[in-house]
């Protein structure tokens, strides 16, 4: 079937690469040993392996959460401001109905709600609220502002506040990551938005390189300074190490710790150190990727054109495998429903496979999401008319 569609593939791959990625990530969550109560970054613990599978998702959020910012300058291109703000608000609402009531469900399969985790989707959500009235100040001290946010909110690190206040909530929701205990239920805020809504509105910005005035050779030689510079200035934040994230990098007893110290950025919130070291890269590819086409690009553009459907549908997948798995193998299945009661008691402080599990397990979640990707994509982009695929 021919697929009708006007949307910059490069961008898409880039999106689908992540997504990608982020299955690995959540595949570890649900499958790797100890992972429910152990660090993959922590020094003391992890391996070089564990670490890198870890870092590698880093790539995840922050390049999602900027893309969002570009889709939105390139949905406007044809459309008038207030078609643009209606649009965002409703998009972002629509989002944090998700994130709490469909997400949270997902994950956890818990129907009372005892443990509410406010993660990415929420932090977008938010952020394109705040970018339908972002959209209005021009967009040279629009960028001002996101470069501002982004790099100077590690400002706001030494303050912190305790308890479940309204202020102290709004402080969480702002710029400290916190789990606080609100009557029964448990609510964790992990995704803190000052940074990330400092990266959509670069991205709104960055999506004027993708206008149809905006020449291709320019728009490359912007991809590669910005990218080169912001890995050049990550190295220069991070080695001065007194500014550019929560936690300064320090000397351990092996070179291979104090590599993986160096690289332990800080991701909430996420620092400016964790910003560059993700975007300068995400730059680059797309600045290699502009002219490429072929089998790989053809399969990561899928799961990129389709990214909230496949992002509900991974997790839907990864936990039922996950309970298939502890079936098949031994342990209390009721214990993937993660209530508040699993965590706050350590239920599955010993469960958990090998890391080559882990890694297989997530090529099988890759290969079963393709068909029903392919099949939303292709029928997304032959059904433009039907307004609610937007939201979709």
């Amino acid at each position: 079937m021919k697929i009708k569609s006007s949307r910059i593939e490069s961008i898409d791959i880039l999106r689908g690469l992540v997504m990608v990625l982020m299955a690995l990530d959540h595949t570890r969550d649900y499958f790797h040993y100890g992972a429910f109560f152990s660090n993959p970054t922590d020094l003391e613990t992890t391996t070089p392996f564990v670490f890198f599978t870890r870092f590698i998702t880093h790539y995840c959020a922050p390049i999602f959460i900027f893309l969002a910012g570009t889709s939105a300058y390139l949905y406007g291109a044809k459309k008038t401001k207030a078609q643009v703000f209606k649009f965002l608000v409703t998009r972002g609402f629509w989002l944090i109905f998700l994130a709490i009531v469909v997400n949270n469900f997902l994950w956890k399969f818990d129907i009372t709600y005892s443990f509410i985790i406010l993660q990415v989707i929420w932090a977008i959500g938010l952020c394109m609220i705040l970018l339908s009235f972002a959209i209005y100040i021009p967009i040279k001290a629009l960028l001002i502002i996101g470069i501002a946010l982004v790099a100077g909110h590690n400002l706001l690190d030494g303050i912190t506040v305790e308890g479940s206040s309204f202020t102290s909530i709004i402080w969480y929701i702002l710029h400290q990551q916190q789990f606080i205990l609100l009557d029964d239920k448990m609510v964790a805020f992990a995704y803190p938005i000052i940074p990330w809504f400092g990266l959509i509105t670069l991205g709104y910005c960055f999506g004027k390189l993708y206008s149809k005035d905006f020449s291709l050779e320019k728009r490359k030689t912007y991809l590669l300074s910005i990218g080169i510079t912001s890995i050049i200035l990550f190295f220069v934040v991070r080695g001065i190490n007194i500014y550019g994230d929560l936690v300064p990098w320090t000397t351990q007893d092996t070179a291979t710790k104090t590599v993986l110290s160096f690289f332990k950025v800080t991701k909430y919130p996420p620092s400016l150190s964790y910003i560059l070291i993700t975007m300068g890269p995400a730059l680059l590819f797309l600045y290699a990727i502009e002219n490429i086409k072929n089998k790989v690009t053809d399969f990561l553009l899928v799961f990129g054109r389709v990214p909230l459907f496949y992002y509900f549908l991974h997790i839907l997948l990864i936990h039922v495998l996950a309970i298939v798995g502890i079936i098949l193998f031994g342990g209390n299945w009721e214990h993937m429903i993660l209530t508040k009661d699993v965590f706050m008691n350590a239920k599955l402080s010993d469960y958990g496979y090998s890391l080559f599990t882990v890694y297989t397990v997530w090529l099988l979640v890759i290969a079963l999401l393709y068909v029903p990707s392919k099949k939303y994509m292709i029928y997304k982009a032959n059904n433009k008319d039907k307004w609610w695929l937007s939201y979709l």
